[in-house]
């Protein structure tokens, strides 16, 4: 059987055990193992990847890559995948701006990488995501409040200061942080796992192997759609995944000479679902608002929870059919024709409801041609 599809088959038997795992599973304690997998497993995993890869300052590329590609999706989000709201929806408008260019790799892309690429590039996936995260961490917060100062009746200055200065210290606390900053410290020092005590190596090992079970079984678990919203939040996140797909072949094509595995990170990566993180800026100017009294919201909160719940497992089915047949997916010109064609797919059903629009107004001329009724008489006379 061939390596990938062997490896995909293991990974949808643990989501599966996931899903069966539901009924028995309550939501609080959902939150248990997410912070089990944030504070535990995924810091132990990433700690022993990036003390085995060399320190370069050429590394400094992967967490700039990932905060231009933040930058270029927001800009994408504004014109082509919030075109699709009308001038009246400002809300979902600005909600679709905070989340679908944040990305959450943790979750939704590290365990895949792991078990598809190897350690070596899980290193590389965290040092991006430290790029993704001043994105989703600070300036999207900035944007977030701008936004709130810009509409708000009342002005608090004083919180918002203290807000960020609190963003960054929870930068700083967050485990996964406080192990990449240890670890390339480590590696200043041309210290490696094989430097720490026996007892230590051992035990942090055994921490990080947890991590890829659990990840899959917790998507199982956690995976709850609401179908409210289902086709037009699918649609987008489609549309999003094809303009990345686009993304990645101009990466590509720039730099020819690249490895397979190397594509095939670039092309993952990016494929990462939205963030949990600009959800909860959000949140917090709803609060302000609500104090405020404010009448037309900033955000819609409902719409960003249906967003969220659809993209964990549809980044996660991309994820794993990337690397199902990651010989197809190495190829640029497949890269652009995927992406074409995702993003094609989705303007058809804005396409169809213009014609069937156009063909009733048509319908209606012509009905009124037929019968004689001239409409202009009409309104000429009553003046």
């Amino acid at each position: 059987m061939n390596y990938a599809l062997q490896k995909t088959l293991e990974l949808l038997l643990i989501i599966g055990l996931g899903l069966l795992l539901q009924k028995k599973v309550a939501k609080e304690d959902l939150k248990g193992i997410k912070t089990l997998i944030l504070s535990v497993a995924l810091p132990a995993t990433i700690f022993v990847a990036l003390l085995k890869i060399e320190l370069k300052g050429s590394l400094l590329i992967f967490p700039l890559m990932a905060l231009v590609f933040n930058f270029i999706m927001a800009i994408a989000t504004k014109y082509l995948l919030a075109s699709s709201l009308s001038n009246n929806e400002g809300a979902k408008k600005r909600t679709l701006t905070m989340l679908l260019p944040s990305l959450a790799p943790g979750l939704s892309c590290f365990p895949f990488i792991i078990v598809y690429l190897g350690d070596e590039y899980l290193a590389l996936a965290a040092l991006a995501d430290v790029g993704n995260k001043i994105f989703v961490l600070i300036l999207l917060y900035m944007l977030g409040m701008h936004w709130y100062h810009a509409r708000a009746v009342k002005d608090l200055v004083a919180t918002t200061s203290s807000k960020l200065k609190g963003l960054f210290l929870s930068m700083l606390n967050e485990p996964i942080n406080l192990v990449i900053i240890i670890a390339m410290v480590l590696l200043g020092f041309g210290l490696t796992l094989s430097s720490f005590p026996e007892f230590l190596e051992n035990t942090i090992v055994k921490m990080s192997l947890i991590m890829t079970p659990l990840v899959l079984l917790f998507i199982g678990m956690a995976v709850r759609i609401k179908f409210r919203e289902f086709g037009f939040i699918f649609s987008l996140l489609m549309r999003r995944a094809g303009i990345t797909f686009l993304l990645s072949a101009i990466f590509v094509f720039l730099f020819p000479a690249l490895a397979a595995p190397m594509i095939l990170f670039i092309v993952v990566f990016p494929q990462s679902a939205c963030s949990f993180w600009p959800f909860a800026h959000m949140s917090a100017v709803s609060t302000l608002e609500e104090k405020d009294e404010q009448k037309k919201p900033t955000f819609d909160i409902n719409f960003a929870v249906n967003i969220l719940a659809c993209s964990m497992p549809f980044s996660t089915i991309l994820i794993i059919s990337i690397f199902s047949f990651s010989e197809f997916f190495v190829n640029p010109v497949v890269l652009v024709v995927t992406g074409i064609v995702m993003m094609a797919v989705t303007y058809i059903p804005f396409l169809i409801s213009k014609l069937k629009r156009s063909n009733k107004s048509e319908e209606v001329v012509n009905y009124n041609t037929f019968f004689g009724i001239n409409t202009n008489a009409h309104s000429s006379e009553n003046q």
